[in-house]
């Protein structure tokens, strides 16, 4: 079991920047395959960005490409979203997320989320 805390969401408006945080705990962190996802008032979650277990390969959302850059620190068992160009329709709680090479998103392990607002 891994648990995650994520932190750093809040207020921004259009354009602005936020960096959120996701501390991880339990389990070996640099084998595990890090992710972050994002969920809507009314929409299904989302799939945001993910990090391989030493960042060497990294995938975005088309929609967050080019804006959102995520990263990790093996050393302190942590994981980065810098969101830069902020929008509107990035309003969403954000989760971290964590699982296995064998395993999916589904089985893996999740944090509570935090919330970030883009007013325009």
């Amino acid at each position: 079991q891994v648990r995650l805390v994520e932190s750093g969401g809040g207020l921004v408006q259009a354009g602005g920047s936020l960096r959120l945080s996701c501390a991880a705990s339990g389990r070996t962190f640099s084998a595990l395959i890090m992710g972050w996802f994002r969920q809507a008032p009314g929409k299904e979650r989302e799939f945001v960005a993910v990090i391989r277990e030493t960042s060497s390969r990294t995938g975005y959302a088309d929609s967050v490409k080019g804006r959102f850059t995520i990263s990790r620190d093996n050393a302190k068992n942590t994981i980065y979203l810098q969101m830069n160009n902020l929008k509107p329709e990035d309003t969403a709680a954000y989760y971290c997320a964590a699982r296995t090479a064998v395993a999916d998103w589904g089985s893996g392990n999740w944090g509570q989320g935090t919330q970030v607002t883009v007013s325009s």
